[in-house]
């Protein structure tokens, strides 16, 4: 089973990794033909995003996945079944979607206003955001549909199809001229929108078209299920950008150059994030499906040493290079390259909580997601606040990493009261230790030059791999043997 959720992982993995480098060509784009204040807009509205997102969502992806798994489990007309719930939860996010554009719009200017200057200046660019975020909700639950249904390839393809576009136009109207005139970087953000619209439609035409029909009945019981996720999930949302507002508001001076830089690193971060994504992808309709729970806490267990020992050595192949990396930004961005390692172990610890958070879901105690969300929000908010202003966006780096921490720590504590999983922490904790010993005795040593210091740091990932090989006893030659056969086919 694990080897199905590696393959799984896989396939929305390739399709990840080919979005993700589409759409992160776009980073050393702007990065060059916008200024820091200016990236820091861009930075400022696409941590915003995300959490406009879960609200709207309502914790209904999730729910999608759990309520389709129970119809399977219940028998009867199956089809009908999910086809109701599909309604029910396209139907709801749809509305709180268009709701959500109308009221944006009618209130532009004072949203604007609440947002700062620039965008009192530009009240257009709150309403483009809003539009995005409108057909950004309304596409969830159709591609909830196709991961469920396990139409891998047609989720492939409309995502990619999604990212191409986008760039596609940013790079349009940069050869125009438009970034130049007066809406500047507004026009990034249309660019977003004519995908995001775009793609809703290609969506609805492949996801296989319902009645906006919501069921009362059916949409209590999911409402049960999904408002502690919908809570916890905006408590989470807010950690992950809390930290950019808090450099906004908390930074006495440059703030917007300085979130900008912040941006332009942590996107820096690309790998880490990139297999963040494509494992949940994979991860969340595989655990939440009707196992055995003697099945689950296995699988579970295995599931995250293997997610912990792959994300070490990302961390090494990132932080190592982290020079070259730095060319991805602008040179006006790269003074921050140094906060890079504590980004990277900040996105493995969210890594790490989200594989500890599959028991509850599992079980339908989605409060717990609550309790560890609002920690990990009050800790993010609290260092922030403590360290941002002494600090800057070193500051809100270990802030968020602090915040991380203390997350998976009550995730831990919380699994050993209520769901004991037999997690192998001691084997983890060799891989972590191993690779930041590495990692430290890489940066304290003293070479003539950049290749020596890059060969030196290769054979270091390279005993990395050796020792992860033989601890795990992989049987390399099998599996490229493995590769080989299935190639022939």
């Amino acid at each position: 089973m694990i080897e199905k959720l590696a393959k799984q992982t896989a396939i929305y993995g390739i399709s990840t990794i080919l979005g993700r480098m589409l759409s992160y060509l776009l980073t050393p784009f702007y990065t060059r033909i916008f200024g820091v204040e200016s990236y820091g807009i861009i930075t400022d509205v696409y941590a915003l995003i995300p959490f406009a997102l879960v609200v709207l969502t309502m914790g209904m992806e999730s729910s999608y996945f759990r309520f389709a798994a129970k119809a399977e489990a219940e028998g009867g007309d199956i089809e009908q079944g999910k086809r109701k719930l599909f309604a029910t939860t396209w139907g709801v996010t749809s509305l709180a979607a268009l709701l959500f554009f109308a009221v944006v719009l009618l209130l532009r200017n004072e949203a604007s206003a609440l947002m700062g200057e620039v965008y009192a200046a530009h009240p257009l660019y709150v309403v483009t955001v809003a539009a995005i975020v409108m057909m950004d909700v309304a596409s969830c639950i159709p591609f909830a549909r196709l991961r469920e249904q396990g139409k891998a390839l047609h989720y492939v393809l409309l995502k990619l199809f999604n990212i191409v576009l986008q760039v596609g136009f940013a790079v349009l109207f940069w050869a125009m001229g438009l970034f130049d005139s007066e809406f500047g970087v507004g026009w990034a953000f249309v660019a977003n929108l004519i995908a995001s619209v775009t793609t809703f439609v290609a969506v609805l035409v492949v996801s296989g078209r319902v009645s906006l029909k919501i069921d009362g009945a059916l949409l209590l019981l999911i409402f049960g299920y999904s408002l502690p996720l919908l809570l916890s999930g905006i408590a989470g949302t807010a950690n992950e950008f809390i930290d950019r507002q808090l450099i906004k508001y908390l930074v006495p001076d440059a703030a917007m150059a300085q979130l900008g830089i912040y941006g332009a690193i942590t996107k820096i971060a690309v790998v880490m994030t990139l297999f963040t994504q494509m494992y949940r992808l994979a991860a969340e309709p595989f655990f939440l499906s009707n196992f055995r729970k003697e099945e689950f806490v296995e699988m579970n267990a295995a599931a995250l040493k293997y997610f912990v020992m792959v994300s070490m050595f990302i961390f090494l192949a990132i932080a190592l290079y982290r020079d070259i990396f730095a060319l991805i930004v602008g040179r006006d961005f790269r003074e921050g390259i140094h906060i890079l390692p504590v980004v990277l172990g900040a996105n493995i610890l969210s890594g790490v909580w989200l594989n500890l958070s599959f028991w509850y879901k599992r079980e339908e105690k989605t409060r717990y997601a609550l309790w560890i969300t609002l920690t990990g929000l009050v800790c993010s908010v609290g260092f922030g606040a403590l360290l941002i202003p002494r600090m800057g966006y070193y500051g809100a780096a270990w802030s968020r990493f602090a915040a991380e921490v203390v997350m998976v720590v009550v995730s831990i504590v919380l699994n050993r009261l209520y769901y004991p999983t037999p997690y192998q922490f001691g084997r983890m904790a060799e891989y972590v230790a191993l690779a930041l010993a590495i990692f430290f005795v890489a940066e304290r040593l003293s070479l003539p030059n950049d290749v020596v210091r890059y060969t030196v740091s290769t054979l270091f990932i390279v005993i990395y791999l050796c020792y992860a090989v033989w601890r795990e006893k992989i049987d390399v030659e099998g599996l490229i043997n493995h590769f080989l056969r299935r190639g022939k086919r």
